[in-house]
């Protein structure tokens, strides 16, 4: 509880004055910590626990793959995997996309293929987190083949995979895949997502297609500040910093802009 509401200091109390501490308690400990951006706490917890003879479950070490990825800690995620196997949970799916994530988040592609495709089950999160990975590493094309190996192998896409995918088509201009992946969308039931939605107004606005980029704009229930951000910044670097059509777009946005901010402002 103290850990989830932020109070970090407080766990580390509690904990501490336990006179038994099982691998709940410190996996609770070391989770929070890593929600509480002290990632490099919180590896120093997973050493401390196995230092007492406790052994990490699958959440542990879920838990401290992603402490390494909040840190970048490449070298200390280079020694979990032997662990892991030590504990008889290398085909656990969700231990095994923790270290794919970590892998391809610290930059080590190779190492992340590595456990990608010894893998025996991959779930969405797998083959979105080397998705994301692909892109953080600037491999747009890449992301795109994974996308559609993903759809052979019968997994479906999630909000969070389509917007990565639509990253990648705005990052490598590759419009037609785009608008493949809008239908998608539309037959998913997706496209309202505020996110996803937004990664599509972005996806056309950088391809060059305004017009597909605003009629997603306008068909949106609720647009967020990045919504309002991507179609100012298309419509600026395609020529319509003025007018657009019948009227003044800049002016009719920014004032839409401005009601977004009051209704925002108010509802604090």
């Amino acid at each position: 509880m103290y850990a989830k509401c932020g109070s970090i200091e407080d766990a580390g109390k509690v904990l501490k004055e336990m006179p038994s501490r099982d691998v709940v308690s410190w996996t609770a400990m070391i989770c929070g910590q890593v929600q509480c951006r002290e990632g490099q706490k919180a590896l120093e917890l997973f050493q401390q626990m196995q230092q007492e003879g406790m052994r990490p479950n699958s959440v542990t070490f879920v838990g401290a793959l992603n402490a390494c990825t909040s840190v970048l800690a490449l070298e200390e995620g280079r020694c979990v995997p032997q662990q892991i196997i030590q504990h008889g949970l290398e085909s656990d799916v969700f231990v095994e996309s923790s270290l794919v994530d970590m892998y391809a988040k610290c930059g080590s592609l190779e190492d992340a293929w590595s456990v990608f495709n010894k893998m025996p089950a991959r779930n969405v999160i797998t083959w979105t987190t080397m998705i994301l990975g692909h892109m953080q590493c600037g491999q747009g094309q890449k992301a795109l083949g994974l996308f559609q190996e993903m759809k052979q192998e019968g997994v479906d896409p999630n909000s969070v995979t389509f917007k990565g995918v639509l990253n990648a088509c705005a990052t490598v201009l590759a419009l037609e895949e785009g608008r493949c992946v809008h239908q998608e969308l539309v037959q998913s039931g997706l496209e309202l997502d505020v996110f996803v939605g937004s990664s599509l107004v972005d996806m056309y606005a950088k391809c060059g297609s305004m017009d597909n980029a605003w009629r997603v704009f306008n068909k949106m229930p609720f647009r967020n500040v990045v919504t309002w951000s991507t179609i100012l910044g298309g419509r600026a670097i395609h020529g319509h910093g003025r007018e657009y059509g019948h009227g003044n777009a800049l002016e009719t946005t920014c004032g839409s802009m401005n009601g977004f901010a009051w209704h925002l402002q108010n509802s604090w």
